[in-house]
């Protein structure tokens, strides 16, 4: 998300940074810059015409102008506003109520609420260690009935028996009742959606909220969607008291447009962004670090937070040790290190938080890959356990074998041997630095062009 926007303005920074002097004229060119971003990023009109109002207000005056670095003052303007339009700061669910606490979820069709409400219910069992009941109350469509089941199954977390020949409001509060039944603390409702708002749709989503008295109201949006999603939310407040959104999908639209526009119209708070299709890609959203990701100055807080989530302690203590032993780090090591980087979301979504991604050469980030990253895991799986402890003995014939049996060309041994010796020395030299050895290493990491 946001990568057209950063392109833009990151280009902007870079000319700023080192200014040691500004004009008003210098500043009107570069906020008709940003202006010109904000909109063919899809950013909806009121809020580009706001956002700019308030920079530029901040921007003539004594903060800027008369600062002894004008240039990184600017940028600290146009940072601090872009956080302040998305919500300034990191607002988490409220559910400090009597349980079960109810979250409601509510949005179009299409625009992901049914997997949306399994990562959540996923991200309270798992992190927060809630007790959590899954409801579907979509009776129009028994395939969202059945898919939240699944989902359900998949992470380990009940979903009530919704009866489709039941209208939703009485599914809803027999769901509510066998919440309170079973002790559950928080009780997930996934709503019935629309292809476009209409009457019906908001009598029953303010009937539901009615009934349930949710704790939290969260307006589901599919992050493509542009300024349409700033109606959409706008259309759905007004039915319903909305305590936050959830940005779906925000991995697929390089332009993030929706972002900047559903929390100035609603005045909701975004409190996640959903990306992919698989159960864990739910994270909290942080304004003021994604106003820093979108002028490409990178998110490392949220990368490290994300590296303790999901690293695999056990794997990672057990590396360390290994290390600490004076052990070689071999290419079943270097195997893991790369599994570990496929489920934190792949080398594009760690690169993605780092600073500068965005002015590296588009050729070289295509590179970048987890088809890259597979397929180097193709090829040592394709290795014996010998060959793996004891990379030396591969010799011409054996690294044939290897790429015919891994689908590979003997050249991409060779570039993944080169990747696995930069990596054995950098594992020396930091001990226990485990992915963050790794992580230091990715720079580096993919060498020259393919052929």
């Amino acid at each position: 998300m946001f990568e057209n926007l950063t392109r833009r303005l990151s280009a902007m920074v870079g000319r700023l940074r080192d200014r040691g002097r500004l004009t008003e004229e210098n500043i009107r060119e570069t906020l008709r810059e940003v202006r010109v971003a904000l909109l063919e990023a899809d950013v909806a009109l009121p809020v580009v015409q706001a956002f700019i109002e308030r920079v530029k207000t901040r921007a003539v005056g004594q903060e800027v102008l008369k600062s002894l670095t004008p240039g990184q003052a600017l940028i600290k303007v146009v940072r601090d506003e872009l956080a302040a339009v998305m919500g300034s700061s990191h607002r988490g669910l409220e559910l400090n109520v009597p349980p079960p606490a109810v979250i409601l979820m509510c949005g179009l069709q299409g625009s992901g609420k049914t997997t949306t409400s399994a990562k959540l219910a996923r991200l309270l069992t798992q992190e927060m260690r809630k007790r959590v009941l899954l409801a579907s109350c979509d009776v129009r469509r028994p395939a969202a009935i059945e898919q939240l089941a699944q989902l359900a199954a998949r992470i380990g977390v009940p979903a009530f028996a919704t009866d489709p020949n039941l209208d939703a409001l009485t599914n809803a509060r027999a769901a509510l009742e066998e919440a309170r039944r079973s002790l559950r603390d928080v009780l997930i409702v996934d709503t019935a959606g629309r292809l476009a708002v209409d009457r019906e749709m908001m009598e029953e989503i303010r009937a539901l909220h009615a009934a349930l008295k949710p704790a939290e109201t969260l307006f589901v949006v599919d992050a493509m969607t542009g300024q349409d999603a700033a109606q959409t939310a706008k259309a759905f407040a007004q039915a319903v008291p909305l305590t936050g959104i959830v940005l779906s999908k925000a991995d697929g639209d390089a332009r993030g447009g929706a972002a900047l526009s559903v929390r100035y119209v609603t005045g909701a708070p975004i409190k996640f962004l959903g990306t992919g299709e698989k159960l864990e890609g739910l994270e909290p959203f942080h304004p003021d670090r994604m106003a820093g990701r979108i002028l490409d100055m990178g998110d490392v807080l949220s990368l490290v937070e994300e590296v303790e989530r999901k690293l695999d302690r056990e794997r990672a203590e057990r590396l360390a040790e290994k290390m600490i032993a004076g052990k070689r780090f071999d290419l079943s090591d270097f195997r893991e290190q790369l599994r570990q980087m496929l489920g934190m979301g792949g080398i594009a979504g760690i690169l993605d938080k780092l600073p500068g991604f965005a002015q590296i050469p588009e050729p070289l980030k295509a590179q970048v890959n987890d088809r890259e990253i597979k397929r180097m895991i193709a090829i040592v799986d394709s290795m014996t356990p010998g060959e793996r402890r004891r990379p030396e003995i591969l010799n011409g014939s054996r690294k044939v074998r290897i790429a015919r049996g891994s689908g590979t060309q003997p050249a991409d041994v060779n570039r993944l041997l080169k990747q696995y010796q930069q990596m054995e020395k950098m594992m020396r030299k930091f001990g226990k630095g485990g992915l963050k050895g790794l992580l230091r290493a990715v720079p580096g990491f993919f060498g020259g062009p393919r052929r």
